[in-house]
């Protein structure tokens, strides 16, 4: 691209040379030799005059005189009834220049070397080919000039471009005072910033869907254990098939929840749902890995509460608290629900030694745990409750208690939602 912009850059500059010089050259030898001839002339016309007034006044016309007042000239003079006055030296032959004036009583002819004539017109010739050879300069200079300050950023686009292609997403803010360079390299820079966007939705999506599915496909693979280990009895391998089937069905939807939260649309899917069976069915799911773990699982509090929210949400946040309390934590764990005025609150809350002070103001932020965990578990079930439209809080660091806080449906009787007729 620059070869070509310096070409057609240098190929306007010769034809403007050229349609500006040749005139211009023409011109001037032709305004040299006109200028020439009409000195010439006048000096024809003024020798004349002078003649015929020596003549009238019977004065002699002395060739000698004429030779000094005219040097560099051939001067021919013809008065009638006096012989031809010639004065000077003839110029050579095919080098004369020559100019007459004309009256009644005779004429008078000069004539002069071109030689000088000629040197003035290749003064002038050499000077105009100088100028142009000086503008074809110039061009060559701001073409090269020109030519880089386009090419240049044009290639350092090309190479943000290779870059944001091979998945090295940082804006390069570099600008080159160019508006419509400018405004690719500006539009390269927000599709940097996008494509950074997307490239960490995606990398916090994979992450989010491994820590998120290893806890239901835990809970599933403690089911499949507890049927291989009671293969003889056919009461609980149909009731832990029951079970395992419900794990099934909540991998599913925890499946639906992480889609939905990377699509962004989890909010609009809130929707009364029953607290009640949503905590019985964590309850069902982590007992026998507390009852192995020796510990106690205690359900307290109102019930026949409804809230805003999803189940799934709801269900993997409980299943990270009673998870991070199986592995963390000890003694009982105590599932309390009940009501305020506008909330409805499930406190999870274990017998444990609790949290360190150094990590209770840092426990729900991203990598953070204290017991070399992935630190994504109360993250991500800080995030699906609050795209419910609720909260997840640690009220309490010893022992640990954390609160989920879930809007209340509106209903006629603000505490309880009561199933069936009224």
């Amino acid at each position: 691209m620059r070869r070509r912009l310096l070409s057609s850059m240098l190929l306007v500059a010769v034809i403007a040379v050229l349609l500006l010089g040749v005139p211009l050259a023409v011109l001037t030898v032709r305004l040299i030799n006109d200028e020439v001839a009409q000195e010439l002339r006048a000096e024809a016309t003024r020798l004349l005059i002078g003649v015929e007034y020596s003549v009238s006044q019977n004065q002699v016309i002395d060739s000698t005189q004429l030779a000094k007042n005219y040097p560099d000239r051939y001067v021919q003079v013809f008065v009638r009834g006096y012989p031809l006055i010639v004065a000077g030296t003839p110029p050579p032959a095919g080098r004369e220049l020559t100019e007459e004036a004309r009256s009644e009583s005779g004429y008078v002819r000069i004539s002069r070397d071109s030689a000088q004539v000629d040197q003035d017109v290749h003064a002038r010739l050499v000077l105009t080919i100088a100028l142009a050879v000086v503008a074809l300069g110039a061009a060559i200079g701001l073409a090269t000039v020109t030519s880089r300050r386009l090419t240049l950023p044009l290639q350092d686009l090309t190479k943000i471009a290779e870059r944001l292609g091979s998945g090295d997403a940082r804006p390069s803010k570099h600008r080159y005072g160019i508006p419509e360079l400018d405004l690719v390299a500006e539009v390269l820079d927000h599709s940097a910033l996008r494509i950074s966007d997307l490239l960490a939705r995606e990398r916090e999506f994979a992450t989010d869907a491994s820590h998120q599915l290893r806890t239901p496909l835990t809970g599933l693979t403690m089911r499949l254990e507890e049927i291989v280990g009671a293969a003889t009895e056919p009461a609980i391998v149909r009731e832990e098939g029951e079970a395992a089937i419900v794990q099934v069905e909540r991998l599913t939807a925890v499946i639906d929840e992480l889609l939905a939260a990377a699509r962004r649309q989890r909010h609009a899917q809130a929707e009364p749902i029953d607290v009640d069976d949503v905590v019985e069915q964590q309850i069902t799911e982590w007992e026998p890995a507390f009852r192995r773990a020796r510990r106690s699982l205690v359900l307290a509090g109102d019930r026949g509460l409804s809230a805003l929210g999803t189940t799934g949400g709801l269900s993997q946040a409980l299943s990270t608290l009673m998870e991070n309390s199986l592995k963390h934590g000890g003694g009982s764990l105590t599932i309390n629900t009940s009501c305020t005025d506008k909330s409805v609150v499930i406190e999870v809350a274990d017998e444990g030694p609790g949290i360190p002070d150094n990590l209770g103001p840092k426990v729900f932020e991203r990598s953070v745990s204290g017991a070399g965990g992935t630190g994504l578990g109360l993250t991500l079930a800080r995030a699906l409750v609050a795209a419910d439209g609720g909260r997840l809080e640690l009220v309490k660091p010893r022992p640990a208690t954390f609160a989920i806080f879930l809007r209340q449906t509106r209903d006629a009787d603000r505490h309880r939602v009561v199933s069936g007729p009224a």
